[in-house]
């Protein structure tokens, strides 16, 4: 799920912790989550606005969850909105659901005041599954090999939340691959593009007001 993929590149394999602002990566994972369902159809994204394409449920339960809600909300339709709002429990919602695929576990931690879950790999394998999702984004940019939608939604999220670095790390080695960035996300579909774009503006405008 493209919502998955996207956890798994915004935090760090050893300690479960957001490699951006945390409301950045909840920006992120929102988008991806309306992605799911703009990529099965349920949805679409015309000039900023969410539109209801079909009501039946998706088989994940996640995607249900907020396709159920987006129906029950015909008065809000601006996608900036549900951007922000969806992003309030994100990480939790998508970290529950890879708990669910076993490809990560619950771990709380106790703070001072308080007590901390991280969803985090803590098998050889679930950090061997969580290392490769970033692998596997640079491979596929740096063969320049053809892209799925689902995977060129996910590179347009990466680089419009500031994931760039983490996935192309070593420029020498990925110089090809920052040059595919540009034609990998113009050629997604309109409301996929819109979609990207409307993220990026969104976590640009929450990290400037978070250093005012």
């Amino acid at each position: 799920m493209l919502a998955d993929q996207y956890f798994l590149i915004a935090h760090e394999d050893r300690t479960g912790r957001s490699r951006l602002h945390p409301r950045a990566t909840g920006l992120g994972l929102a988008a991806a989550l309306l992605g799911e369902l703009v990529l099965e159809g349920r949805i679409g994204i015309t000039d900023g606005d969410l539109v209801i394409l079909d009501r039946h449920p998706p088989t994940d339960a996640l995607a249900h969850d907020i396709l159920d809600l987006l129906i029950a909300q015909p008065q809000h339709r601006d996608v900036r909105v549900w951007l922000a709002f969806l992003s309030q429990d994100a990480a939790i919602r998508v970290g529950e659901r890879l708990s669910r695929l076993g490809a990560v576990e619950a771990v709380t931690r106790r703070r001072m005041l308080s007590t901390e879950t991280l969803y985090m790999p803590n098998t050889a394998a679930q950090r061997n599954a969580a290392a490769w999702a970033p692998a596997r984004l640079a491979n596929l940019l740096v063969r320049g090999i053809g892209m799925s939608t689902s995977d060129r939604v996910l590179i347009g999220l990466v680089a419009a939340t500031g994931l760039t670095r983490h996935v192309l790390y070593d420029f020498e080695m990925h110089r090809h691959a920052f040059h595919s960035l540009p034609s990998a996300v113009g050629s997604l579909p309109g409301d996929l593009r819109e979609l990207v774009e409307i993220t990026e503006t969104s976590v640009g405008s929450v990290l400037t007001v978070g250093r005012r």
